[in-house]
């Protein structure tokens, strides 16, 4: 599908390239990139630079002594392989979100032993659902034709005010809560901790706040109701012996493989990385919009952090976001690096701080 989208929009794309470092000039207001294609190097000279790396930054793998000792087999979700390696052995998942979900209904699926531990509480929420109550009242046949296309939906969306939205959730996922509260119902029962955001806002204030904590329900979430897929939850990995898992609580499971399904650092990361550190630190945060709940502290910014809009680091972007905002965000992020390669712009770094604060 992406090799069909860039031939069909006319993409100068380079495949098989990786960035290894970039740097701007500030005399010549032109950034070096220093990439790796097809193995050789390549030295680019654009005037803009976007970081288009998705929301999250490396993958996070929590410290826990002994790891070095096991036996088996351990990674991070983001390199999980096929699951039919581990047929017939005992897997332990940790983590509870959207890839944890998923492996452990694959690794079920493949015949594997698994085990979710759930450390704190997640939302959830049907995938049926949420089309039917959330989505589908924008994204739809039945939207089409009342006359909402893909572009309006989007626009729609995008409309809404951070300030604003959960005054609409939280009655929204209230009456989620209410029309599947015998699904919710089983997952308690078998010890899964539900919730529905801090304030009970739900799924978008999860997600524009910290881009984790939820999972959306393709079926893994009947796995852990009927126990083909254990649980143990309110307990952490203590500690890693040879071929098991020590938990929080002083029990002991047996492990022929650990999956860490533990999440992302910033996306700020890779600024750190490809960039310097102290660029990082120039722009700051990413994602989140100040809310001070769980992982998203204030102060109040009322947009997303450093998304889609000049930061303090001159003729750098960073673009990122599920779909609906890479169509509708690309296009204003998009319209200002014309302007400004156009000269009708006056760089973010060049306004008076309070009107930059503003």
């Amino acid at each position: 599908w992406l090799e069909a989208y860039v031939r069909i929009m006319e993409l100068n794309y380079w495949g098989a390239t990786t960035c290894r470092k970039a740097r701007y000039d500030q005399a010549t207001e032109t950034w070096e990139v220093e990439v790796e294609r097809d193995g050789r190097p390549v030295v680019l000279r654009p005037k803009q630079l976007v970081f288009a790396l998705g929301v999250s930054g490396y993958p996070v793998v929590p410290p826990i002594a002994g790891a070095d000792s096991f036996e088996g087999d351990q990674h991070h979700s983001s390199a999980h392989p096929d699951s039919d390696a581990y047929r017939g052995k005992r897997v332990v998942v940790l983590g509870s979100n959207n890839s944890a979900h998923d492996i452990c209904a694959d690794l079920w699926e493949h015949g594997a032993d698994v085990t979710m531990i759930q450390r704190s509480s997640t939302l959830v929420a049907r995938s049926d659902t949420l089309m039917e109550m959330v989505f589908g009242t924008l994204y739809s046949e039945k939207a089409v034709d009342a006359g909402i296309d893909t572009a309006s939906a989007d626009l729609i969306q995008a409309s809404m005010p951070h300030r604003v939205a959960p005054r609409f959730g939280i009655p929204l996922f209230k009456a989620i809560a209410e029309r599947d509260k015998d699904f919710y119902a089983r997952l308690e029962a078998a010890g899964f901790l539900l919730d529905f955001g801090d304030d009970g806002s739900g799924l978008h204030g999860k997600y524009v706040r910290r881009g984790s904590g939820y999972y959306i329900d393709v079926g893994a979430s009947e796995l852990i109701a009927n126990g083909s897929v254990k649980l143990r939850s309110r307990v952490g990995i203590e500690r890693i012996r040879p071929r098991s898992v020590v938990l929080s609580d002083g029990s002991e499971l047996p492990a022929d493989a650990i999956v860490y399904a533990t999440g992302y650092g910033s996306m700020n990361n890779w600024l750190a990385d490809l960039i310097s550190p102290e660029v990082a630190d120039r722009v700051g945060k990413c994602w989140g919009v100040g809310s001070d709940t769980t992982l998203d502290p204030g102060p109040w910014e009322g947009e997303l952090r450093n998304m889609w809009k000049p930061t303090q680091q001159p003729a750098l972007w960073i673009h990122g976001g599920n779909l609906s905002q890479s169509r509708f965000y690309s296009r204003t992020l998009a319209l200002q690096i014309k302007t400004r390669m156009e000269g009708i712009a006056t760089p973010v770094h060049a306004l008076q701080p309070s009107y930059h604060r503003r």
